[in-house]
């Protein structure tokens, strides 16, 4: 049975007692490793200091370590790069071109070409992407991964994890999937994707794989502009203290992205209007 938003909230809200923890942690997207979350070990200067380079990088995601080193000390902070590069490592961020190795598969592997150089996205499910981003917590942080259909900008599913293991980007790609299926599905190199569970997923489902060039994030140019929407209009204006408060908040931020935001590159439509009126979840 599929449950609505306002059934997943009543049975956490008032019927804790009666749902089991791990039932909870399927209803709100949560590995129940992140049920139990407790804040990462950072001192609260390292948490500050990743909160700022967060921003940053919404701003000018072209900046390396260098670049980002240099702005922070020009900030007042007595940073070296090593310790920056520690940091947007810990948090998923990577300059677009050039950046450090820091995105790459497991040795064991395989890497796919990219295939949407070119191609005209003209219908719903024919190209999915995913990312994870970082989101910022009062006294810790947790990571975002959505999948998002390229054409309507629909946000198809999205999951939170405290670590960047794959299991959470795993439960993200299974909801997506149980929805239809793509002709194609974009990432990057990054080993959750890589990885052999994720790939044969796709596999057993015909979907063809695409993957960025290293360093290039703009291949993935929707899920990017994703993450900016998501950071300015919800995560920054927001104080999360809890994965709940996290969750409650993306929550309301991703239906009303879907349902309610019009979106200039859509004509001023929303991405459910686009994506539901063309949508027939076939190839």
């Amino acid at each position: 049975m599929a449950w609505s938003a306002e059934q997943k909230r009543r049975a956490i809200e008032v019927g804790e007692s009666r749902v089991s923890i791990r039932r909870q942690c399927e209803l709100l997207g949560l590995s129940r490793g992140s049920w139990h979350y407790l804040p990462r070990g950072e001192s609260e200067e390292n948490l500050r200091l990743m909160r700022l380079l967060d921003e940053q990088y919404t701003r000018t995601p072209f900046y390396g370590v260098l670049r980002m080193t240099a702005w922070l000390q020009r900030q007042g902070y007595a940073v070296n790069e090593k310790r920056v590069r520690r940091l947007l490592r810990t948090m998923g961020l990577m300059a677009i071109y050039p950046r450090p190795k820091t995105s790459l598969p497991a040795p064991s592997h395989q890497v796919y070409p990219y295939l949407l150089r070119g191609v005209a996205i003209t219908r719903p499910n024919f190209v999915w992407s995913t990312d994870i981003t970082y989101v910022r917590l009062a006294h810790g942080f947790v990571y975002l991964v959505a999948i998002m259909d390229w054409y309507s900008r629909y946000v198809l599913a999205w999951r939170l994890s405290n670590s960047l293991e794959t299991h959470f980007c795993l439960e993200a790609l299974d909801q997506a999937l149980a929805r239809t299926t793509p002709q194609i599905f974009n990432t990057d190199q990054g080993a959750q994707f890589t990885s052999v569970e994720f790939t044969s997923r796709l596999h057993q489902k015909g979907v063809r794989i695409s993957m960025d060039g290293r360093g290039r994030a703009l291949d993935n140019v929707f899920v990017e502009r994703l993450w900016r929407s998501v950071k300015w209009e919800q995560v920054y204006v927001n104080s999360y203290h809890s994965v709940r408060d996290a969750w409650d908040g993306l929550n309301r931020y991703f239906t009303f992205y879907n349902h309610e935001r019009p979106h200039q590159a859509l004509a001023y439509r929303t991405p459910a209007e686009v994506y539901h009126a063309r949508s027939d979840g076939s190839h």
